[in-house]
């Protein structure tokens, strides 16, 4: 057999290492960028406790606004995918099964029931999804289980000592404007939100512990629960209006919702000069207070509550680190600003 044999010159060798040396920069060149090419879009599952919630409607309204501000500002696509859990947990359970199954990059959660989000975050865990959860805040443990999970939302502790300290400061310049009897009593009502439900308990507990820190005398008539809803609160209210005849001077709700259910019980009755305060400045609330009806809400900012939900969903869906300008407490938390809305008592 014969055999071939090429011989390479000095200066051929040194030609063919050069033309090799160009082709490997050449692939290498063409590889990397995709290795490292930076992602131009991003998808964010959320699903909402309910869909007919008048808060969550206007923090679902801020969400897809700053979405669309996201998209402007960093030239990069966001799609929300948007589920309502009705109510349900386990209904919200599959739906995060879903999310993740449609290649959600982050889930956004407004727990059902936030003393059981143990299967939401088992799901996304396990698909190694991270969870921003927000307006329901999850137990400690729970939230302490995987250093992907964060929660955004009012501290309720604040919420309840700003509501008491709404009707104080009014009790101590305008006596007779809360005590409209001037039997030297403020006789009021409370409507509270769930049965057992965190921000319920602490609102309602804050908000009257402060009236008496403030020195301002009150007796309570009764109270209830509505479940966050209107037509609940205007039954309740309703009842007390009519077992409670001429004695009811100020109703105390966790909720704005709640609130104008117990206004339009009042107003059905022809009863006027009822203080009614709430809690969220929902439109309708903040509308209902402008027009003298609602004497007065604590509002958390709802533009910076959307801003800060899309903001660090992206981060954690970009492998990004998290906006500096919602600095996280414990490395989770982000606590919304609140204020008092009052009546133009003036006007």
């Amino acid at each position: 057999m014969r055999r071939c044999c090429f011989l390479w010159s000095s200066g051929k060798k040194k030609k063919a290492l050069a033309l090799l040396a160009v082709v490997c920069a050449f692939l290498t060149a063409c590889q990397g960028p995709r290795e490292e090419e930076e992602k131009k879009s991003i998808r964010i599952g959320i699903s909402l406790y309910r869909g007919d919630d008048t808060f969550i409607n206007n923090i679902r309204s801020e969400l897809e606004e700053k979405a669309k501000e996201y998209e402007q500002e960093h030239g990069i696509k966001v799609t929300l995918d948007i589920q309502e859990a009705k109510g349900s947990q386990s209904t919200q359970n599959n739906q995060v099964e879903r999310l993740i199954s449609l290649g959600c990059d982050v889930l956004c959660i407004n727990p059902v029931d936030r003393m059981d989000a143990t299967v939401v975050i088992d799901k996304a865990m396990t698909a190694g999804v991270p969870v921003v959860f927000f307006n329901r805040q999850p137990v400690e443990e729970d939230m302490n289980r995987w250093d992907r999970l964060y929660y955004i939302g009012v501290d309720a502790k604040e919420t309840g000592i700003l509501q008491g300290q709404l009707i104080a400061d009014l009790y101590w310049e305008q006596p007779d404007r809360i005590d409209i009897n001037d039997d030297g009593v403020v006789s009021y009502v409370l409507l509270e939100g769930e049965t057992n439900h965190q921000d319920a308990m602490v609102r309602t507990e804050w908000s009257i512990q402060t009236l008496k820190d403030e020195g301002v005398p009150i007796e309570r008539i009764t109270g209830g629960i509505a479940n966050w809803e209107r037509s609940q609160a205007s039954a309740l209210m309703e009842q007390w209006i009519s077992s409670c005849p001429d004695t009811i001077e100020l109703v105390v709700s966790n909720n704005d919702d709640m609130a104008l259910g117990a206004i339009d019980a009042l107003e059905r009755a022809g009863i006027e000069g009822v203080n009614v305060v709430g809690i969220d400045g929902t439109t309708p609330g903040v509308e209902a207070m402008e027009n003298g009806k609602l004497l007065g809400t604590v509002s958390s900012n709802k533009e910076v509550y959307g801003s800060a939900v899309i903001e660090i969903a992206a981060g954690c869906a970009l492998g990004e680190p998290l906006p500096q300008e919602y600095p996280l407490t414990d490395g989770r938390y982000y606590w919304i600003s609140q204020e008092i809305l009052i009546q133009d008592l003036e006007g």
